[in-house]
């Protein structure tokens, strides 16, 4: 299966590979147990999960240096997350999301596999310490929120000049249009959508949307969650 990352210019070391597969294994062991994914979400692990995290290579092997840090917003059960620290070793991770039982199953990964590159945190995203602040050469985020509601998340805690990535399927440009207002308002544009398809038959086609924060934004962002929802930018 590792052969169909080539459709996103990777190529695994042997060791990378061996990595990998002690991962899908304590993944699928630690499922049965704890409800990171669904349990039919599980048969597609590495075509849905793995492979959809790792296309973030479509826009980093252009961008990305040494001892770098990026952000995982709402990274769930670890994605892009842990399949990120496994392939990029140098990129330091911090895995953000307000679910414990998920941020637990982080650290478990990370000791057992000794990825010393990802650090995870238990946190709402409006409640993260004040010190990330931009802090941050990239953010991603994954099948979190809408776009305009991520993008108050995620763009505080880059660095000008940093660049959000945005995970987006069927709704990207729905999305966009009506995220147009709260780019505006973070100094925020998009430079680049990349294209690709995830190695499945039905529902395939996704889309990597590349902000770059052009300035510091206003710093009473992000707002509280509940505002957030209810009155998005």
């Amino acid at each position: 299966m590792y052969n169909l990352l080539k459709n996103i210019d990777i190529s695994l070391s042997e060791e990378q590979k061996i990595i990998f597969n002690k991962f899908t294994d304590l993944f699928i062991q630690y499922n049965q147990n704890v409800n990171l994914i669904s349990r039919n979400e599980v048969n597609f692990l590495f075509e849905k999960h793995i492979y959809d995290s790792l296309s973030i290579n479509l826009f980093l092997k252009n961008y990305k240096n040494n001892n770098m840090k990026m952000l995982d917003i709402g990274t769930g059960g670890g994605f892009p997350a842990i399949p990120c620290s496994i392939l990029y070793d140098n990129l330091n991770i911090f895995a953000v999301d307000s679910i414990n039982k998920k941020i637990n199953f982080i650290k478990y990964i990370s000791n057992t596999l000794k990825l010393n590159n990802i650090h995870p945190i238990c946190s709402r995203m409006e409640d993260l310490n004040i010190k990330y602040k931009n802090s941050f050469d990239y953010a991603a985020s994954r099948a979190m929120a809408e776009l305009r509601i991520i993008l108050e998340y995620s763009i505080p805690y880059i660095k000008k000049d940093g660049f959000f990535i945005a995970y987006k399927s069927i709704k990207a440009d729905e999305e966009l249009h009506n995220a147009q207002n709260a780019l505006k308002i973070l100094n925020t544009k998009l430079i680049e959508k990349i294209d690709y398809k995830l190695p499945i038959k039905e529902n395939n086609k996704r889309v990597l949307l590349i902000f770059q924060k052009q300035s510091d934004c206003p710093v009473d962002f992000p707002r509280k969650n509940g505002i957030i929802k209810k009155n998005p930018l």
